[in-house]
């Protein structure tokens, strides 16, 4: 059955609060996490001239906002758990907006790349053709979308306090290209391990430029 909306709200806000109750707790134990690969990745498919203009949906405390700094880019953050916020502010420097996935305000054609690493599963099945829908409007025509989820069986529910949903490769393909993409590569992770250890999905995407459907 569909979740109502009092259900969303309730799944929204017991996710957030899991995450800002272990703040401190999460910065701790994920910033020297290494997710270069992802970052070079998202930045390799964006076409023109940096620097670039970066949403990181899902920024957490603000560790990959500091590399995409650090390398020139002007990134944004966006998280809906209070005290990330307030992290990535402070350890960033950057411009953070407070959001909750599921009640998105974001500009219109905007950004050059979105990164949603490790994010994007925290979306409810049924939100989820609306939040890739508002990606890609804040996406610039030949845009690029990095997602990274830890992969499943199409199922989704509690796991910790936290809410997730976890997709096989050809469901997430199909939900991504619904809402517009085009698939530029996908790839698991960590790297260099047996498939049955490699837990993540990263696929990156393209909003096509302008026209580029018609000539298809």
């Amino acid at each position: 059955m569909p979740l109502d909306p009092h259900e969303l709200k309730k799944i929204a806000d017991a996710t957030l609060d899991h995450y800002h109750q272990r703040a401190t707790e999460f910065w701790e134990g994920t910033r020297d996490h290494d997710v270069t690969q992802n970052i070079d990745t998202l930045l390799r498919y964006i076409e023109g001239k940096a620097p670039f203009t970066i949403l990181d949906f899902g920024c957490g405390p603000g560790r990959d906002l500091m590399a995409f700094t650090e390398r020139g880019h002007d990134a944004v953050g966006l998280d809906g758990a209070a005290r990330f916020v307030e992290m990535a502010r402070t350890n960033s420097g950057c411009e953070v907006w407070r959001q909750d996935f599921c009640r998105l305000d974001l500009p219109k054609v905007h950004f050059d790349g979105v990164f949603a690493n490790a994010t994007l599963f925290h979306v409810p099945g049924q939100e989820l053709p609306r939040v890739l829908a508002e990606l890609h409007a804040t996406l610039k025509p030949g845009g690029v979308l990095f997602s990274s989820n830890p992969r499943g069986n199409n199922e989704e529910g509690w796991n910790g306090g936290r809410y997730g949903a976890y997709y096989d490769l050809p469901t997430w393909q199909r939900h991504v290209t619904g809402a517009g993409f085009v698939e530029l590569t996908h790839y698991y992770r960590p790297d260099g391990l047996p498939r049955e250890q490699q837990r993540w999905l990263a696929s990156v995407w393209r909003k096509p430029a302008a026209g580029a459907a018609r000539k298809a």
